[in-house]
């Protein structure tokens, strides 16, 4: 090989190095712009976590649940039970559907919501249309 086709091909070599560089900078950009940035990802994701759980929550605890009539004096007792882990009384209908939860942090998450709402909303007893509209995310 003479001088003149080594530097010949070097030079070609550095063409493409060249070209290759400025395809791999404007990947990067493209791939720079079109990552969401750390917390809008974080606020995607709990978007669709709260989304995926509200709407679990519907199918385990449904709107239409079939409970015996009774007078409203008879449903919440003086020594009536309590949200498990909080200290809000509610009926036994609440308990009921509460327990049909059947993921553990998800029945607890549920029943600090509700007592949650019903601190904020001074609300005595917990009954089940009340559970139904606090329980929702």
């Amino acid at each position: 090989m003479t001088d003149a086709n080594v530097d010949a091909r070097l030079a070609a070599l550095e063409s493409r190095l060249g070209r290759l560089e400025q395809l791999l900078t404007a990947v990067n950009d493209k791939l720079d712009r079109a990552a969401p940035g750390g917390e809008e990802m974080q606020r995607g994701i709990q978007a669709w976590v709260t989304d995926y759980v509200s709407l679990r929550l519907q199918q385990l605890v449904p709107e239409t649940c079939e409970h015996p009539e009774r007078e409203a004096d008879q449903s919440i007792a003086a020594d009536g039970p309590v949200l498990p882990g909080t200290r809000i009384r509610c009926t036994d209908e609440v308990i009921h559907r509460l327990g049909r939860i059947p993921i553990p942090f998800v029945r607890q998450m549920v029943a600090e919501k509700v007592a949650e709402t019903a601190r904020a909303e001074k609300v005595g007893v917990v009954d089940v249309p009340f559970f139904e509209r606090a329980a929702t995310f």
